[in-house]
């Protein structure tokens, strides 16, 4: 995965007010005010201001999946919800889920600094996938496929000794191929997977960082 590596993104109009101006008609006066017999009352006027030219909505890039033809385009950046920053059984789960939104934008995208940022640099496996990442990124290479999905996880949020928490996550992860920038697929695709993933997660300075994953081969 990759649009930050693999383990592959809004409106508005304005409303014109017109304003007239009623103008009283003028009658043509003689001698003592009175109006001449037979002349035609003056014309009643209510010019416009200029017309002010309503704003055109901005259209917003659409996403496209990466292909055999070129890498993904506008992979919509994964954004850390609100709850995924309280040290709370569903503060864990919500980053845990956010954590794994960030390694599916860098397989997408071949960009890693987001899914790095929550990480710790102690976490090996981690460090794998992202080196792994950008080898198959490097001198315009792409991956195609790789979406990950967690359609399942799960946590007794028990501190342990350490200050780490312990959640298990179900990851399922589409075939991944892998593309030279001539099109050509430079190295066999890895086959679709499910699998069951043992995640440690610390809390510290007020944010959620992951310290360790284990997939359960």
């Amino acid at each position: 995965m990759t649009s930050r590596t693999s383990l592959s993104g809004p409106w508005r109009a304005c409303a014109v007010a017109w304003v007239s101006i009623s103008l009283m008609s003028a009658t043509a006066c003689s001698g003592g005010g009175t109006p001449t017999p037979g002349s035609p009352p003056a014309a009643s006027q209510s010019p416009s201001g200029p017309a002010t030219p309503s704003a055109t909505p901005t259209p917003t890039a659409s996403y496209k999946p990466a292909d055999a033809t070129g890498k993904a385009q506008n992979v919509p950046v994964p954004e850390l919800p609100e709850a995924a920053k309280a040290e709370t059984k569903e503060g864990l789960e919500a980053f845990a889920r956010y954590w794994f939104q960030e390694l599916n934008f860098a397989y997408e995208t071949g960009t890693s600094s987001g899914l790095e940022s929550v990480t710790s640099t102690g976490c090996e496996f981690c460090s794998n996938i992202t080196r792994s990442l950008k080898t198959n990124y490097a001198e315009g290479r792409w991956l195609v496929g790789g979406h990950i999905e967690t359609p399942s996880l799960s946590t007794t949020f028990e501190s342990q000794a350490d200050g780490q928490y312990q959640i298990a996550v179900q990851v399922q992860q589409t075939k991944i191929s892998y593309f030279d920038p001539g099109g050509s697929e430079f190295r066999k695709p890895t086959p679709p997977s499910d699998t069951g993933n043992v995640m440690l997660a610390a809390f510290k300075n007020g944010a959620w960082q992951i310290t360790a994953l284990h997939p359960l081969r």
